[in-house]
């Protein structure tokens, strides 16, 4: 008998060989017909896997995300069965699952269309209907290089994998393919799918290699869960923050510099008012701002250790026959301001922030509007402090995020804690104490977070915040890095209490991330209808005709002394186009304004996104949104 721990701490007992599948039919019929696969001591494995000895279990179903990455793996085999019944010549590279799907890559000289798409859906639905099971048959290598000799690209996937041991999975009428699994049950255990789109896709990312043709698809658990995610797509396009910096004239891309946002006058009023609330914040907590050059000699990044780490992402020149690089992190700068003078344990913590101009390297096919370029502002700052204000400071900069986060309207995020890279700088002690530094400021917060094991900056462990927008997409924006290696790198001391000189602990920080990403995501969340102290245009007013323009004249002169930013539109179009139209350009407030209100002097109000209007005095609504503004309030309601 073996002892099989279950996810609530019970234990049951059942013979040696009993499968996961069995288990489940032993603990309920119910968990038994929702089993997908298994967790057997922390691995993924099939239902259909026997325990031979005392083991966790845990059962997963379609509620679980394991389960469903399990499900979504299943239809890309089923998606490729399909593929190669209908074009028997197609021959499968490799399908993993993504974010909400899964993809194959297929070599096939036929093109997949769009037009293709719903006899390949036709096809999955036989397939599912048939509820075949999945069927697991494990090799040894030699015996897979041999069943897959004319296969190129299965051969080249046996010979990449680890272990002595390959299997492979059939299910239906003879398909079978290479993987290491595991997979649900049966075909019929597959949930609601849709094909989502084709792209070209060079094997490996090799552009000297034949291009391939990748299909992705999306799984959910039920028609239900893939109607609200296809919703939720379509929601998402409307808010793509490309049609809407193009709609409202706020930024662009040209041909003449690929990867660099070009910001439009209306853009750089929604910069400039997110530059001037950080500054502000920045002050009240303590910190000093600097700029640092763009391009810096070779040797520098060397020296800090970027040269070994980055390269492949920066770029370079040549100054007077000598070579520089332009800087693709504001660090190192940072570190030589530093070091530009004595200092002394007294002025610590040193807290120095830079909006910094940064450049990395981007491949032209992952650039994505502001999302992903290769300029960007960097929000930096730098705190320079002693080992025994490393806490202190940490749950400082937690709190101004927070802070940050909240003004901007974000206030569902979590917190990952990431460890030591593969790839990294600085001893294993270190490391250690670093790690420790950040959990217990964590700790003493009381935050929740999760370990990200590996994905710590190379010269540092970290925290991340991610937060979520209104569509509960996931944003990783700030970020703590506590970094003892660059100060011992570039020689920076500071004088302690007895006399002697000691090497300061750097503390790397960013709140909103790139400028330009967090501005392609603040327009996205709000959908373009900026909360009213960041909107590019505050307020419009509309004369119902030009007899009331003297009036709308004197009213924008007010509203600019206010510093409110107001335009007037006194165009020939009737009130109702003109509402219309300042609806569709996303303005907060629009002041509709006739002979009855310049006689009383007060405005008709209507708001963003409603039809209803509401007459006050001007000096009335001009107290509203004074208010609004200061208290950064999103809601236009009076």
């Amino acid at each position: 008998m073996v002892k099989i721990t279950l996810p609530d701490g019970s234990i049951r007992e059942t013979a040696e060989g009993t499968t996961a599948g069995q288990i489940a039919e032993i603990i309920g019929a119910g968990l038994a017909k929702a089993a997908l696969a298994a967790k057997i001591n922390g691995q993924l494995q099939d239902l259909s896997t026997p325990i031979n000895s005392d083991s966790e279990l845990s059962i997963l179903t379609s509620r679980d995300d394991e389960g469903l990455e399990v499900m979504r793996h299943s239809c890309a085999h089923i998606m490729a069965e399909a593929i190669c019944s209908i074009w028997p010549e197609a021959k499968l590279v490799y399908g993993p699952t993504v974010e909400d799907g899964f993809y194959y890559d297929i070599d096939l000289d036929e093109t997949i269309r769009p037009d293709d798409f719903e006899k390949i859906e036709k096809k999955m639905a036989e397939i599912i209907k048939s509820d075949s099971p999945f069927v697991r048959v494990e090799l040894g290598r030699d015996e897979a290089l041999a069943k897959l000799a004319d296969d190129k690209y299965k051969t080249d996937n046996i010979n990449r994998a680890n272990g002595d041991v390959m299997s492979f999975y059939s299910h239906g009428d003879g398909f079978e393919d290479l993987c290491r699994g595991p997979h649900i049950p049966s075909t019929g255990k597959c949930g609601a799918f849709k094909i989502m789109s084709v792209a070209g896709a060079y094997w490996h990312g090799d552009p000297t290699q034949k291009m391939l043709q990748r299909v992705y698809g999306t799984c959910w658990a039920n028609k239900k869960a893939l109607d609200e995610y296809l919703n939720f797509l379509e929601e998402a396009k409307k808010r793509d923050h490309r049609v809407i910096g193009k709609q409202l004239d706020l930024f662009s891309f040209q041909d003449e510099g690929p990867g660099f946002a070009f910001m439009h006058a209306k853009g750089m009023v929604l910069w400039n008012g997110i530059v001037d609330y950080w500054r502000s914040v920045h002050r009240r907590y303590g910190y000093n701002e600097i700029k640092t050059p763009i391009i810096l000699n070779e040797k520098l990044w060397h020296q800090s250790g970027h040269w070994d780490n980055y390269k492949e992402n920066m770029y370079f020149s040549e100054i007077d026959g000598t070579g520089y690089a332009i800087k693709p992190m504001n660090c190192p700068g940072g570190c030589l301001v530093y070091k530009n003078r004595r200092h002394s344990y007294r002025e610590f913590p040193l807290r120095v922030a830079e909006l910094g101009l940064v450049h990395r390297h981007e491949a032209s096919g992952v650039m994505h509007g502001l999302f992903r370029v290769r300029q960007f502002t960097q929000d930096d700052a730098h705190i320079f402090c002693t080992p025994d204000q490393i806490e202190a400071e940490i749950i400082g900069v937690i709190d101004l995020i927070f802070e940050m986060y909240k003004a901007f309207g974000f206030e569902d995020f979590h917190i990952e804690l990431s460890t030591q890279p593969e790839k990294h700088i600085g001893s294993q002690q270190i490391w250690d104490t670093a790690t420790k530094a950040l959990e217990n400021a964590l700790k003493h917060k009381e935050i929740d977070y999760q370990v990200n094991p590996g994905d710590g900056a190379f010269y540092g462990p970290k925290i991340d915040f991610h937060i979520k927008d209104c569509l509960k997409r996931s944003w990783q924006l700030g970020t703590i890095q506590l970094d003892f290696s660059m100060p011992e790198r570039f020689g920076l001391v500071y004088t302690d209490k007895d006399n002697t000189e000691k090497t300061p602990v750097m503390i790397h920080r960013a709140a909103l991330g790139a400028f330009e990403r967090f501005l392609g995501i603040l327009i996205e969340h709000y959908g373009g209808n900026m909360p009213l102290w960041l909107a590019p245009e505050q307020v419009r007013i509309l004369p119902i005709s030009e007899k009331t323009n003297d009036y709308a004249e004197k009213l924008k002169s007010r509203f600019f002394e206010a510093s409110l930013r107001c335009e007037i539109d006194d165009s020939d179009e009737k009130i109702g186009a003109k509402i219309a139209k300042a609806h569709s350009e996303k303005v907060p407030y629009m002041l509709v304004v006739g002979p009855k209100e310049a006689e009383s002097d007060s405005v008709n109000v209507r708001m963003q996104g409603s039809k209803d209007s509401k007459t006050i005095t001007t000096d009335e609504f001009l107290k509203i949104t004074e208010k609004k503004i200061a208290d950064k309030d999103s809601d236009l309601v009076f």
